[in-house]
């Protein structure tokens, strides 16, 4: 077995029902998706309805790295702040994602645009950051740089305990349906306010508008929460996780969604098989907007094999219910 490692990947945007992705479903051709299902036991279901803060995928994803969260507070910032030295272990304040963003402005609502299509580089989250950082600090909130250029860490008492959305939720959707509620989230609100008069004037903004790109208008915080004692253990293997639907989900792109995923069969899936059909110990988490639903390894053998001949789980069907 020391050959052949275990592996475990999760698929975020595996099931998705906005229209044109659920249209795009039935036609669908996944075979290696189908028979590495066929082979596989369903281990663990986990259904809410789509009103969570986290969504299916960040929740299975915090459940197989050890962490216990109550719904919009899994603590991702804190985590990666630990792991990158800013945070000790026995740092339990809480921390949260500032991710910049494009508050796209309509005739009734706001909706937030997906920070990944806004093109920010690393010199212009820089001058963004030495900009905006006076105005955090008068709230008590300490901002860091991340490797990701427009995605800063941020440190504050009032992060612990403060329920927020997953962009992953929010994008392409009102800013009012997603954005934190009651006392605790009022200097938050205040501070999207001015940071939205500030970025306006910012030359950053007005280089931004000569390219063609949208302007930064505004934050997202996310990832929110507290580490408690030591940094969770993992279980083995912790899961590689496969960005691969996700920008053709929020978009509702079917066509693009229907060849991602095509994409992921022939790729991640068929290695997965393929480790399986060497005798690794594989693992394979479908998440969609409602559901995630882990399979394992459960049986081996003739058995097990002749009856996934006559048992092949159709692909649309498994992803339709998540």
């Amino acid at each position: 077995m020391a050959e052949h490692p275990p592996r475990h990947l999760l698929i975020p945007f595996a099931g998705r029902g906005s229209p044109a992705c659920r249209a795009a479903l039935p036609a669908l051709k996944l075979p290696n998706l189908e028979s590495l299902l066929s082979r596989l036991s369903l281990a663990d279901t986990d259904t809410q309805d789509e009103s969570t803060r986290s969504p299916p995928h960040e929740r299975a994803l915090a459940k197989a790295l050890g962490i216990a969260a109550a719904d919009g507070c899994i603590p991702w910032a804190a985590l990666e702040a630990r792991q990158a030295g800013l945070a000790t272990p026995d740092d339990t304040e809480g921390w949260g994602v500032v991710t910049l963003c494009n508050w796209q402005v309509g005739i009734d609502d706001v909706a937030l645009g997906d920070p990944a299509a806004i093109e920010i580089d690393g010199a212009e989250s820089a001058a963004l950051l030495d900009v905006a950082r006076p105005f955090f600090e008068e709230d008590g909130i300490a901002l860091h740089a991340s490797p990701t250029p427009g995605r800063w860490l941020a440190r504050a008492r009032i992060f612990d305990g403060l329920a927020t959305a997953s962009i992953d939720r929010a994008v392409g959707y009102p800013i009012s349906q997603w954005s934190p509620l009651g006392d605790s989230a009022r200097p938050l609100r205040r501070l999207q306010n001015e940071m939205q008069m500030l970025l306006y004037t910012q030359r950053v903004n007005d280089d931004r508008a000569a390219r063609g790109v949208p302007p930064i208008n505004s934050f997202w915080l996310s990832g929110t929460g507290a580490l408690k004692g030591a940094t969770p253990a993992a279980a083995a293997p912790a899961p590689a996780v496969s960005d691969a639907l996700r920008v053709s989900a929020l978009r509702d792109d079917g066509a693009g969604w229907a060849e991602a995923w095509q994409a992921l069969d022939a790729g991640d899936i068929a290695s997965l098989l393929a480790d399986y059909t060497r005798g690794a110990e594989v693992a394979l988490t479908l998440c969609g907007d409602r559901a995630a639903q882990r399979y394992t390894v459960q049986q081996r053998g003739l058995a097990r094999w002749a009856s996934s001949l006559f048992n092949r789980t159709r692909a649309a069907t498994v992803l339709g219910a998540l």
